[in-house]
């Protein structure tokens, strides 16, 4: 098969990869915390292309991020994932942001995981994983408290990755709970393997009536 072409730009990370048959071949990462994706996702790309010696044409997908995540980065990635696809005539691949934070785990755990991102105030998005990466919640929010993720706790200790985990451990004072990584931005390093799953199970969006999970979109009014 051909390249994949990863783009992930959900949060203040702009990360592309490109890869193929499962195996990252390349990378390039930029973290501006002032979300500058726009000034910088294109040459990205186009210098990736060119330090290992591509062309457009050796891709066979455009994986992006699909969300939850930043307005302003989630569009820009998009964007050009469309534009890519269009251009190229090859099909476009998106993978849940939660799933990428939780693809990154760097070492064993025993108990349930929780990848999450923080929204606002006290505001978490997030999705639960057993120890053998299998979803056992999808994609939810949640205002936490003190007995916020209680179900998911089982005999194991219970482990948490993503972002926010500095507000989420004020909020979550349970000795039960595991932070096995600190904050863990998103990266399209660990998009390889989800796409090239999809890839082969042809799990493609429709160009047209392809949207994002904004964050905005969440948004609950708190409980009273």
């Amino acid at each position: 098969m051909g390249l994949i072409l990863n783009i992930e730009s959900s949060s203040t990370n702009c990360s592309i990869s490109v890869s193929k048959n499962g195996k990252l071949i390349d990378f390039i990462e930029k973290n501006d915390p002032k979300y500058r994706q726009s000034n910088t996702i294109h040459q990205n790309i186009l210098d990736l292309i060119k330090k290992n010696n591509l062309n457009f044409n050796d891709f066979a997908a455009v994986a992006v991020s699909k969300g939850p995540g930043s307005y302003t980065g989630l569009r820009v990635g998009i964007s050009s994932a469309k534009g890519l696809c269009y251009a190229l005539d090859i099909p476009l691949i998106s993978i849940n942001t939660l799933e990428i934070i939780a693809a990154g785990l760097r070492s064993y755990v025993k108990g349930n995981i929780i990848s999450l991102i923080h929204a606002r105030e006290d505001e978490f998005y997030y999705l639960v994983y057993d120890n053998k990466m299998k979803i056992i919640k999808e994609t939810s929010i949640e205002y936490l408290n003190s007995n916020s993720f209680l179900k998911f706790y089982g005999e194991q200790e219970l482990n948490i990755i993503g972002l926010g985990i500095n507000i989420c451990k004020k909020i979550l004072k349970n000795k039960k709970i595991n932070y096995p990584d600190s904050e863990s931005l998103p990266s399209s390093k660990n998009m390889v393997s989800l796409s090239e799953k999809k890839f082969k199970n042809e799990d493609f969006e429709n160009l047209i009536y392809f949207e994002p999970n904004y964050v905005k979109n969440f948004y609950l009014s708190k409980k009273k």
